[in-house]
Order: C-alpha cells, then structure tokens, then sequence
C-alpha cells in the first residue's frame, strides 16, 4: 500500500504560493525515483539518492532536501526506495511529496 503525505503540503503551497515563494505548478511535476539515505529528524532533512529532477533541471546525484512538512518523515527509514516531488521553496530545495511502499 502506498502512501501519499500531501494535505499538510497543500496547506503549505497555498501559503507559499500566496506570498510568492513557490516556483512552479506541481500539477504538471513528474515524481522521481530515490533511496532514502538519511533522515535527519532534527532538521528535518531527508538525504536522497535520486534520478534526474527534471523540473530543477538536475541529473541524478545524491543530495540533501528539506520536508515541507516534519510528519513526511514518519515511517519513512534509510535504505528505502520512495517517489517523490521536490521544488524550491523560499529559495531551498524541499521534498514536497513523497510516497512508499
């Protein structure tokens, strides 16, 4: 079963694209693919090893993100394979959405 963390995030685009701070549309994003590397809880970060990000015009790497949202981080362990959207907000790369298996 897969799970999708987005309300909180709907809640958090409305209030960043409201005050400008949101790049782009996430309608038209495609997910990508990654291995969670760590999860650092204290600062909500996540440490993905992923594909080519399109919409941030990146190849694939591995690279740090913050959450959008803390409760993203829940049941969420290193070595997992997810999907996920990321996007600048107010200027930091940010996982936006994020599902697993």
């Amino acid at each position: 079963m897969k799970t999708l963390m987005t309300l909180a995030f709907a809640l958090f685009a409305t209030t960043a694209v409201a005050e400008g701070t949101h790049s782009g549309d996430h309608g038209d994003m495609e997910m990508s693919m990654g291995t969670i590397t760590k999860i650092d809880t204290q600062w909500n970060r996540l440490t993905i090893d992923h594909g080519p990000l399109a919409n941030l015009e990146m190849d694939a790497m591995t690279m740090v993100f913050e959450v959008a949202d803390p409760a993203m981080l829940e049941g969420l362990s290193e070595g997992q394979e997810v999907e996920f959207t990321a996007d600048r907000v107010k200027g930091k790369l940010t996982v936006t959405e994020i599902m697993s298996e």
